[in-house]
């Protein structure tokens, strides 16, 4: 098939700013695009050759879509899975399968596949509705501290967080989740790996991951992280074990727990471009989101070795302030070595909302890092409404 400067079209579902980082490079290659997303404002709005609005959970509007396009792809998981079977059945090429994506769009699920298939990953319960949970401890089958995770809809954050006692029960949404032991780890990993129908496989090397304690979000992405050869090699092993367990076509992210055992845990995936792998763009021989593009087009899969050591700064709203965006001190990091700005187009700014990130680049992994804790003092996303510090909801 001529994918290049021709009538196939490939579809997205999802207009954020991993659709738009993907559109950089269908443009690259003149592949046309439609792009689906709730937002008549979405980042993909300027880049798609076709934007349409509407609802990813609703049934007929995802399935009224997929019949227009010619292979689909989703920069989000939460898509209506019945859509996707239908559109497969109909013999259109979804990628990811919908049997992955039913799997991975789940995080009950997620763990039950990881506990069935001999993956590591910490102890868990499921349960049908959060109240459950009081229940369990009741009856001593469930102790303090554990992770409280809504198995569905989290995202950035949300839909986590840390149990110490009975009071950080209360205020919790009364929906499916899972109790998790909470792991001590020493640090948090992330690998990326992407295989095609082809068969050929491919692993990025394993990142680092800084978290902000409020938030839950990714605050700094390091690469290389700062682990041993040894530990690299069994949590790129395990992160492609994964991909090919749950039989996953194009980008998975696996995010890891190393314990200070020394033992890898698997923590969560996603099934597409990631954050943990924004720093590609400017760091690696082919970046994450050309690779997703390689892959759900069946072409080649690239090198992904990298060029030069790379942080990434997430740039989040500040949580004192909402509305109309305004980026403050763009030029004074712009001064600085190896920096490269992405803004992602979201023309509206609320608290601990992702509204672009910084990539550093430096032969000097440390000097890297301290670039990105200058980027990070320097450069604040602010709205002009001023809002009482909050709470996290969940």
């Amino acid at each position: 098939m001529n994918y290049f400067s021709s009538d196939f079209t490939l579809g997205i579902l999802g207009g954020g700013q991993l659709g738009k980082m993907l559109l950089q490079e269908t443009r690259k290659w003149d592949v046309t695009t439609a792009v689906l997303d709730p937002s008549g404002d979405a980042p993909c709005r300027l880049s798609a050759n076709r934007f349409e609005t509407g609802a990813l959970m609703d049934e007929e509007t995802v399935y009224r879509f997929g019949q227009s396009v010619d292979v689909l792809t989703i920069e989000i998981e939460h898509v209506n899975l019945n859509a996707l079977y239908r559109l497969e059945a109909a013999g259109v090429h979804v990628i990811p399968p919908p049997k992955s994506l039913e799997i991975i769009a789940n995080k009950g699920r997620q763990k039950l596949f990881y506990r069935d298939h001999q993956i590591p990953t910490a102890d868990f319960s499921t349960y049908a509705f959060t109240s459950e949970i009081q229940e369990s401890i009741d009856r001593g089958a469930l102790t303090f501290p554990f992770v409280w995770k809504s198995t569905q809809f989290g995202y950035d954050g949300q839909g986590v967080k840390i149990v110490r006692s009975p009071e950080d029960l209360k205020g919790l949404p009364q929906v499916e989740c899972i109790a998790e032991t909470l792991v001590p780890f020493a640090k948090e990993l992330a690998v990326i790996v992407c295989r095609n129908h082809s068969g050929q496989e491919v692993a990025y090397p394993a990142v680092e991951m800084e978290f902000h304690p409020e938030a839950n979000q990714v605050e700094y992405v390091l690469c290389p992280a700062q682990i041993t050869p040894q530990i690299r090699e069994q949590a790129e092993k395990i992160a492609m074990d994964v991909a090919r367990k749950i039989n996953h076509i194009g980008l998975l992210a696996v995010e890891l727990f190393l314990t200070h055992e020394g033992a890898v845990l698997v923590n969560e995936i996603a099934p597409r471009p990631h954050n943990s792998g924004h720093f590609t763009i400017e760091a690696s021989v082919t970046n994450q989101f050309e690779q997703h593009l390689r892959a759900v087009l069946n072409l080649p899969l690239g090198d992904t070795s990298s060029k030069t050591a790379a942080v990434m700064v997430n740039l989040v709203g500040d949580e004192g302030s909402e509305g109309p965006v305004s980026y403050e001190n763009m030029e004074k990091i712009l001064a600085l070595p190896g920096v490269t700005p992405h803004i992602y187009g979201k023309k509206i700014t609320r608290p601990f909302r992702k509204m672009g990130h910084v990539t550093i680049t430096d032969p000097d992994p440390i000097k890297a890092r301290a670039v990105a804790q200058q980027v990070k003092e320097l450069i604040k996303v602010v709205g002009p409404q001023l809002i009482p510090q909050q709470k996290k909801t969940f």
